[in-house]
């Protein structure tokens, strides 16, 4: 470790009880201090001189001890991280973790004994608790009741946040699932919609630069967590406001399962991930959900390159239940086999409406064309009283069994699962058999109405995206969630999509929300908004909703660049926007740079964007009329004037340079 960044001082002679410890990231701009000042542990993060996190609490309280006062430093232990690695799902390629890394004992008024870890790079702060086996090796287990954890944030911070649902309620009592809305910029003293706080991730806007609240590692060891309503005053009495980590509700997954978690000693809690900077570049390019996890099994040979990934046709958006026949799928796998997409996803009831032996023979229809299918399920069980079948084939493990062996011998390459029950730790067990069992057949998976991936991408290779989102499927539901489109899908990329792949849906080139494209309520947003959603929107199996109609519709040119977007990427970069407004990112596969935008405001938005790093020739956008009206796209050379380009995005449209 250089010299400097690591300090271990005693305090000023009036507080000579406590104890301080300063670690800095790599490059000295991002400090955080570890303190166990009154006998509560708390830690601070800096970031170039500026608060991001006043002191904030640590620590936890287990059937076995109370680790949140009476606490003192004991020890410390540094270390220099350095490592990479390869993905292939998600934002980038190839990672290169550099960090430095501080453990710090703690010990209680009983004499017992837990750790802080902190892992510190140049934007990112990861902790958890380690808690050892104690004094005459007993207890060998634990249930932590509750933790302490908090994020005190500065005064005058703003919010971009969504609301943790009540349990048990909403469509069939399907919720929790991560599918309500975001409000921009709120104050923090604006209580959550539900009173159960918010869910992960987590974005603020502070007066001195941006940070991202989330959570990685979370496996079957463990329950998933959220925040916390702001606490005017922390329940410990540290610093001002603060947020503080919150367990599942009691109610969820059907009252099954305890809301607490159990671990073996020794053991570790997930890890809490903290991302700062004095701009959204870092939010939108982090990779600490993946840097501090490692894989739990070795992927399945046949998902073992990008062959794996794609683009799948999706009939259920538009033509919704009925479309879930024999007839209308061969219509979607022909689709899909004409532009050149790898997947045709067929959604419920498929079981009932086409029967097992017939979907064999769709199965092999779709080979035939060069196309593989994903089938839907419910992952009931128990959770919930969503009827959709097929259920009760994935929450047993001799169910699981014969059903993975037979989506095997048919040729079937992924499934979706829908439906989950909440957060407690019976659901990530859930989640983590499903996946595990999965690979062992060579079957991808994706979930749907469940939990934010909290590091799954790395975790369990086989996993592919999950939704915990307010998705497509609502563009086609009502006209409000349709008008709201914009500003959903420019939100996403700095905190959904920032910390995990995103199952929203379909990039919709339908104008109207029907089979026949004439009747119901229109989609609100340009053709070229919908193709550069599907640069924005980071997913390895990307759905491109079209319909079979588009293929007579649609200008050429369009189809054309339908056919030509990848799903994989080697590297992204952060080049503008502003949350809930407009984002314009840049994304490489291979040796090919997408530069795409969009525009959520009700006016044309000019920005000018330095593209020199890019090599960018031409641009994919909205060809408007005299007196402005979009109608329809046109396609053009790139004016660049010393590696900057001037461009216009139509209210509710985009672009795509390449």
């Amino acid at each position: 470790m250089k010299k400097g960044l690591f300090c271990l001082a005693l305090m000023l002679p009036v507080m000579a009880s406590a104890r301080e410890v300063n670690i800095a990231s790599p490059n000295g701009q991002l400090v955080v201090t570890v303190s166990d000042q009154g006998g509560k542990a708390t830690y601070a993060v800096t970031f170039n001189g500026r608060e991001m996190l006043l002191p904030s609490a640590l620590g936890f309280k287990a059937d076995m001890g109370d680790f949140t006062q009476g606490l003192t430093i004991k020890n410390t232990a540094t270390a220099h991280v350095d490592r990479t690695y390869t993905m292939r799902q998600v934002k980038l390629s190839r990672m290169h973790y550099v960090a430095e890394a501080l453990t710090i004992d703690f010990e209680n008024a009983r004499g017992q004994q837990m750790s802080a870890e902190f892992s510190v790079s140049n934007n990112d702060v990861a902790f958890r608790y380690h808690i050892p086996r104690q004094k005459g090796d007993n207890p060998k287990s634990a249930v932590i009741m509750s933790e302490a954890t908090a994020f005190t944030l500065p005064q005058g911070t703003t919010t971009f946040l969504t609301p943790q649902s009540k349990a048990m309620v909403g469509w069939e009592r399907t919720k929790p699932s991560y599918e309500e809305g975001y409000t921009p910029d709120a104050p923090m003293a604006t209580r959550s919609q539900y009173g159960e706080g918010y869910t992960f991730p987590c974005l603020f806007h502070s007066p001195e630069g941006w940070v991202l609240i989330s959570e990685t590692g979370v496996s079957s060891q463990y329950c998933g967590s959220h925040l916390s309503d702001y606490h005017p005053l922390s329940s410990e009495g540290i610093g001002g406001g603060c947020y503080t980590i919150a367990y599942p509700m009691a109610g969820e997954n059907n009252g099954n399962g305890t809301a607490t978690a159990a671990i073996a000693l020794p053991g570790t809690t997930p890890w809490r991930t903290v991302t700062v900077g004095e701009s959204l570049k870092p939010i939108v390019e982090t990779t600490i959900p993946y840097d501090v996890v490692e894989p739990l099994y070795q992927v399945h040979p046949s998902l073992a390159d990008a062959k794996a990934y794609g683009r799948y046709t999706w009939s259920w958006l538009i033509w919704q239940d009925n479309s879930i026949n024999y007839d209308d799928q061969v219509k979607f796998i022909d689709l899909a086999s004409e532009m050149g997409y790898e997947f045709c996803l067929v959604d419920n009831w498929w079981d009932q409406n086409i029967g097992r032996e017939r979907m064999a023979e769709l199965s092999k229809y779709a080979q035939s064309k060069g196309v593989s299918l994903m089938l839907w399920y419910n992952s009931n069980g128990f959770e919930n009283d969503a009827p959709q079948t097929p259920r009760d084939c994935l929450n047993t493990s001799m169910a699981r069994e014969r059903e993975m062996a037979w989506l095997q011998s048919i040729g079937v390459k992924g499934i979706k699962v829908d439906f989950f029950g909440g957060d407690k730790q019976e659901t990530m067990k859930l989640y983590e058999d499903i996946l595990f069992d999965a690979n062992r057949y060579g079957i991808q998976c994706i979930f749907h109405g469940c939990t934010l991936p909290r590091g799954w991408e790395r975790m369990y290779p086989n996993f592919v995206a999950s939704e915990a989102v307010l998705a497509s499927e609502n563009v086609y539901f009502n006209e409000g969630a349709a008008v709201r489109q914009p500003f959903d899908l420019t939100m996403h990329p700095f905190c959904r999509n920032a910390v995990a792949t995103m199952d929203w849906g379909g990039v919709i080139m339908n104008k109207y929300m029907s089979k026949d494209n004439k009747t119901r309520h229109t989609r609100k947003t340009t053709d070229a908004f919908e193709i550069a959603s599907a640069f924005t929107n980071q997913t390895a199996i990307q759905c491109i909703a079209m319909q079979p109609n588009n293929l007579q519709e649609l200008p050429q040119a369009e189809l054309d660049f339908l056919k030509a977007i990848p799903t994989t990427w080697d590297e992204t970069r952060y080049v503008d926007g502003y949350p809930g407004k407009f984002v314009v990112l840049a994304r490489r596969h291979g040796d090919q740079w997408y530069v795409a935008g969009l525009n959520a405001l009700k006016e044309p938005l000019t920005l000018t964007l330095d593209l020199d790093d890019f090599d960018v020739t031409r641009q994919f956008c909205d060809q408007v009329d005299k007196k402005g009206a979009v109608t329809g796209i046109a396609i053009s050379p790139l004016k660049l004037k010393k590696g900057k380009a001037k461009i216009t995005m139509q209210p509710n449209g985009g672009f795509v340079a390449y």
